[in-house]
């Protein structure tokens, strides 16, 4: 696979949620941080996508905000 995008993070799927039309996916990167993503259904059925399963999350955005209180 080659992509783009420069935030290209390996982990496995730890959790998918479907719902009617959406699926949330919880991606666990080593060191135990996870990343959501919701994707529609069909994508996530499309992907094989279950829970050990390894998968990238890709991240491609032009803006990174950051906050403090």
């Amino acid at each position: 696979m080659k992509i783009s995008a420069r935030n290209v993070l390996k982990g496995k799927v730890k959790n998918v949620t479907h719902g009617a039309v959406n699926s949330e996916v919880v991606v666990e990167l080593p060191g135990g941080i996870e990343v959501v993503s919701v994707i529609t259904k069909t994508s996530a059925e499309n992907l094989g996508l279950a829970k050990g399963k390894d998968v990238y999350a890709v991240i491609k955005a032009t803006n990174v905000m950051i906050a403090t209180d």
